[in-house]
């Protein structure tokens, strides 16, 4: 895991940047300001974006940025992504998480997930605890991939703690930390597995952003394998193949013993690499009291190009 703790200098600049967004742009909108943020991002500090060019080529799996600046008149946790939505509540932080993430990648968006906001809002709401979605909590948040099912899916995930007063774990699991045996590999590799959408990109009618997709659950270079799957969601292409279906229980066995344990503290955001790490959540108990854990969350992805083609226009938001 890379780490890189910002220093009081450091978070002042971030601060002072943040101001100034917010003056030249009026009115935070994600969506406007993100085809700009790359430049805007060449202001923050050098050893930031250092650290980021160094994630990128050595293609770390997982990397911290700890100290990050926080208002000190944070909003209450939402009960829920809509009425984060509603109030604006975080601006302050979505602009630092839009500015950092913008140096690794291309930040885009669902349709169908969170009204298509760029950044989300992950805090559990009433009525959604044993759901898979971000506003889950007495469940936990099932290991997978980000959006395995669709061919643009991210290859990072960005999250930004706000709040985690109860040091609730968000678990990963390296793919480079699964010595899996040949024959496994051998036919997890092979495109017999069905990659569903999850609860969180299907609405009322069954309607999805994409189609599942048939493919393989382990592909890219043999020295460093990279993985697609959800857990809850991807299932042997045939339901006559046995083997298909041994290999994910056999699979979920390996995860579940290489998991790590990432206790996220306010001011830090952990980026993964949705190729290189399955992650997923512990379950907690939610007192919708404004004191609950409260991340922001971008999707990002190297070549923006790839969103293009699968909207077919110059969009961000897929589907």
């Amino acid at each position: 895991m890379k780490r890189l703790v910002i220093e009081p200098s450091e978070r002042r600049q971030i601060d002072w940047l943040v101001d100034e967004v917010l003056d030249e742009y009026g009115q935070w909108d994600p969506v406007q300001f993100v085809p700009h943020a790359k430049a805007v991002a060449e202001s923050l500090p050098i050893r930031v974006r250092q650290f980021f060019r160094r994630v990128q080529s050595d293609e770390a799996d997982v990397a911290v940025l700890s100290g990050l600046p926080l208002s000190p008149d944070l909003e209450p946790t939402p009960t829920g992504w809509d009425m984060a939505e509603k109030l604006g509540a975080g601006t302050r932080e979505e602009v630092v998480l839009t500015l950092c993430s913008a140096v690794l990648g291309e930040a885009f968006a669902w349709g169908n997930q969170q009204n298509g906001r760029i950044v989300h809002d992950v805090c559990p709401a009433p009525g959604k605890e044993r759901s898979e979605t971000s506003g889950s909590s007495t469940a936990p948040l099932s290991l997978h991939t980000e959006d395995a099912f669709h061919q643009c899916r991210c290859d990072y995930v960005a999250l930004y703690c706000l709040r985690n007063p109860d040091r609730i774990g968000t678990t990963v699991v390296r793919a480079e930390r699964l010595a899996l045996p040949e024959r496994l590999s051998g036919i997890l590799s092979e495109r017999r597995f069905h990659h569903r959408p999850d609860q969180s990109h299907v609405g009322p009618q069954g309607h999805s952003s994409g189609v599942a997709e048939v493919d393989a659950i382990l592909f890219g270079p043999p020295e460093s394998r990279y993985l697609r799957i959800d857990f809850d969601d991807t299932c042997a292409a045939d339901e006559d193949d046995r083997e298909a279906r041994e290999a994910i229980t056999e699979l979920y066995g390996y995860v579940v013993a290489a998991q790590e344990r990432v206790a996220l503290e306010p001011g830090d955001a952990i980026f993964l690499d949705n190729y290189r790490v399955v992650h997923g959540r512990e379950p907690f108990e939610p007192r919708y009291d404004g004191t609950d854990r409260w991340l922001k969350r971008v999707n990002l992805i190297r070549d923006l190009r790839r969103v293009f083609v699968a909207t077919e226009a110059r969009s961000r938001i897929i589907g």
